[in-house]
């Protein structure tokens, strides 16, 4: 399966992509640094440097065609805490630039990636947008500890599955059936932001993360000390449970962020912060692949 990478970074979506056997097509990139990355590790890959500008008719005259599948992490400014959250507002809220190419390329499948902070604000315009293409679409927050990374880094993923086989029926739709599919979408997210609000957290939706937050709050052994210590202020790693269960990592990692010598080291340090876990992406990746050779 062939993919458009929009928002690529330094490439994490497609490694996790290609790692589950698909085809990086193109990549959609306007970071100078991050365009210079792609180069060396995809030099036949063509990249584009506007989501803005880019359309299918381009795509087309470049011998792109057949994309099964469009992923971006669409910036994450106009939602993130750390920013002045405006939202649709802000002029890098650029959802509508993925969804207009998922509009005109009509991929069977969709996966875009947000800070947790985009089920509060955002998240619905998503949903209502791919469901009124005839998309069915999922969210889940799946953070970097689940596939065993040295920190939390909550992510919110989004992924989206069209049968229409490149139809797009949902402007045919009469008005009143779009207004009902958004408004049942928009009542579910709603919903499903109380319910991960209510429980402390978003990471605390998956079995594993709840039990990890149970065992914080027990403290047991090394790990007890070793949590005691970093609520001190000391860096202290963590330690693993007694019986060889996984450790619980703290919320961000000690990268060290004073050297010197290291070349272009803040160049990389942001592409490292912006980009997303290839990791992750392969465990989406593996499921999408199951799924096509199930129905195939």
């Amino acid at each position: 399966m062939k993919v458009l990478d929009l928002f690529s970074g330094i490439g994490g979506f497609s490694l996790g992509l290609e790692a589950a056997g698909f085809e990086t097509a193109a990549f959609c990139e306007y970071d100078q640094e991050a365009q210079k990355v792609l180069r060396k590790n995809w030099p036949n890959v063509p990249i584009f440097s506007d989501v803005r500008t880019l359309t299918k008719q381009e795509l087309q005259d470049n011998g792109i065609q057949n994309i099964g599948l469009i992923c971006g992490g669409y910036p994450c400014q106009p939602f993130s805490v750390a920013g002045e959250r405006r939202g649709a507002e802000d002029d890098r809220h650029l959802w509508p630039e993925m969804f207009r190419l998922v509009q005109e390329l009509r991929p069977t499948w969709v996966i875009g990636e947000n800070v947790a902070g985009h089920i509060n604000m955002g998240l619905d315009e998503v949903l209502a947008d791919l469901e009124t293409e005839g998309y069915t679409a999922r969210t889940f927050v799946i953070p970097a500890v689940a596939v065993d990374a040295h920190h939390r880094r909550d992510r919110v993923w989004t992924i989206a599955h069209s049968n229409s086989n490149g139809e797009s029926d949902g402007p045919k739709h009469e008005q009143r059936m779009v207004e009902n599919a958004k408004n049942h979408r928009l009542k579910h997210s709603s919903k499903q932001a109380e319910n991960i609000r209510a429980s402390e957290g978003a990471v605390k939706r998956t079995g594993f993360l709840a039990d990890s937050e149970r065992q914080r709050r027990q403290g047991q052994g090394a790990l007890g000390d070793a949590i005691d210590s970093e609520a001190q202020g000391q860096r202290q790693a963590a330690q693993p449970f007694n019986g060889g269960q996984r450790p619980v990592w703290r919320t961000e990692p000690d990268v060290g962020r004073v050297a010197n010598g290291v070349p272009r080291r803040s160049h990389r340090l942001k592409q490292l912060g912006n980009a997303v876990v290839p990791q992750v992406v392969e465990q989406i990746a593996k499921s999408i692949w199951r799924i096509e050779h199930e129905t195939n």
